[in-house]
């Protein structure tokens, strides 16, 4: 059961490479893992930070059957006394939030400015999540029969899959980590083994700290096999998968397979569309923003800027202008813009993006190449369908400028993909405006902003190549994260026919 007091760490010790940690997976305690170690690198420098250890199958089993079991106890605790662990998560996450934006820099390759938002955001998400725990868990339902008492409940699901992604690892972990613990159930983590510190471990000694029973979470990072065994494994209940398209196609059919529930946020091709009544000034800087923040390296970034052909010379120019005053480095050591790509195949990826486009007729109008993994932000003109920067998700700070003759062509041209995660509209008459918004294929829209928005209490989730329609917010995880039953109650056993 919950103890009512917890004694931190006298040394913390998530990313100091004599931490308990290093080299291990996290099951009950720090462990041995089945498949060896892989090096914690940082992406500016290469340096090795430390190294993870790798999940097996059977560490997947094993955890999985310890989070099972104890799974039945953390249910019975009260909501409240749940949602205080994640307060105190919150809490924690707030007084190292200088030693965590640090190794968010070092492991992520994230600009000074994101990794110091992604603590506090992420604190903020966990501060939510716990208030679900001291909200209405059901209702009462009308019966036609007289004497029976019936309620629809949440319960838990049992013990969840958290596969998550390299380039928000701690955000992305917490949006599900939280609210699933504190609806009740037990987590088995897996980060992807680019970030597992700060995507994993973190959370380990943290929310140990904060008062979480041993068992209920495990961190077992690893790549495909370690995901594959987490998704398959029969004591999983649902999987919350945040990554690839291609990798939410292969984990929504195993796990549809196996009648699991699971939840998909994927990629995205975003349009930002910029009528010919905007604010130039305004909708270039938001645009750079929507394009550039985190090197572009976000589901959510705005992947093509659909411009009216009466303001695009002029677009292009602001855009150009503030594009080439934009900074690239190494984040911890210097104040910049932008940091370095995720690793090289992802920048060769962007790197081949802007050269087939230049090939198939695209003006680069700044930026364009790359120094290893440090890449310029590029502004591409004269992107049409059927190009790579227009088709393609980039993943890299790549503008591509297509141009529309009228409203029309702009919801046709921002439709024309099979993703649906975000999409926006900037311009003076919001009327307008929502008129296109009500025509996009997308699961978020906004109207006078850019696509990379995350607040804790919008849904977020996507349609199409985009994810299954599952949101993350506090409007929806108490759904998410548990299963609706029907319970009747009565003082007498009625009378039946026979």
């Amino acid at each position: 059961m919950l103890s009512a007091t917890t004694t931190p760490h006298t040394a913390w010790s998530a990313f100091a490479e004599d931490g308990g940690w290093n080299g291990k997976i996290y099951s009950g305690g720090w462990k041995e893992p089945g498949l060896g170690t892989a090096p914690i690198t940082e992406k500016a420098t290469g340096e090795v930070l430390g190294y993870t250890g790798i999940a097996s199958e059977s560490d997947v089993a094993a955890a999985a059957s310890d989070a099972h079991a104890a799974q039945a106890e953390w249910a019975q605790v009260p909501g409240p006394v749940r949602g205080d662990v994640l307060r105190r998560f919150s809490q924690l996450l707030l007084e190292h939030s200088a030693q965590i934006a640090e190794r968010m820099i070092r492991e992520t390759g994230s600009p000074r400015a994101k990794a110091e938002w992604e603590v506090r955001m992420t604190s903020r998400e966990a501060l939510e999540a716990a208030n679900l725990g001291s909200a209405p868990t059901g209702s009462v339902v009308a019966s036609a029969e007289v004497g029976r008492h019936s309620i629809a409940r949440r319960i838990p699901l049992g013990v969840v899959g958290v596969i998550t992604p390299w380039n928000s690892p701690l955000l992305l972990g917490t949006r599900a980590v939280a609210p699933a613990l504190v609806m009740g159930n037990a987590v088995l983590l897996k980060p992807d083994v680019q970030t597992p510190s700060v995507g994993g471990f973190l959370f380990a000694e943290l929310l140990e700290d904060a008062g979480l029973p041993r068992g209920l979470l495990h961190v077992l990072p690893g790549a495909i096999e370690t995901g594959q065994a987490l998704v398959k494994e029969p004591a999983v209940d649902m999987i919350s998968f945040t990554g690839s398209t291609r990798g939410g196609r292969n984990v929504g059919s195993v796990a549809g397979g196996a009648l699991k529930r699971v939840s998909l946020e994927l990629g995205g091709n975003n349009p930002y569309i910029v009528l010919d009544d905007a604010d130039l000034e305004a909708a270039a800087s938001a645009g750079a923003f929507g394009s550039y923040f985190h090197q572009g390296q976000i589901c959510l970034t705005a992947g093509r800027h659909l411009v009216h052909e009466r303001v695009a010379d002029a677009y292009l120019d602001i855009l150009v202008r503030k594009t080439k005053a934009l900074t690239v480095g190494n984040p911890l050591t210097d104040d910049v813009d932008l940091g370095p790509i995720v690793n090289e195949r992802q920048a060769a990826h962007a790197e081949k993006i802007v050269t087939d486009s230049a090939a198939a007729g695209a003006r680069v109008l700044a930026g364009g190449s790359r120094a290893g993994l440090f890449f310029e932000p590029t502004v591409l003109a004269g992107v049409t369908p059927g190009m790579a920067a227009f088709d393609e998700e980039i993943f890299g700070p790549i503008a591509p400028i297509t141009t529309f003759r009228d409203d029309e062509e702009a919801i046709a041209l921002a439709n024309r993909t099979n993703y649906g995660l975000v999409a926006a509209v900037v311009s003076a008459d919001v009327t307008r405006a929502q008129l296109v918004a009500d025509r996009l294929h997308a699961g978020v829209v906004h109207i006078n902003d850019q696509t990379v928005l995350h607040e804790v209490y919008g849904p977020i989730g996507g349609v199409g190549d985009s994810g299954n329609g599952f949101n993350h917010s506090t409007l929806t995880n108490a759904d998410q994260f548990t299963e609706w039953q029907w319970l009747t109650s009565r003082t007498e056993i009625p009378s039946y026919p026979f």
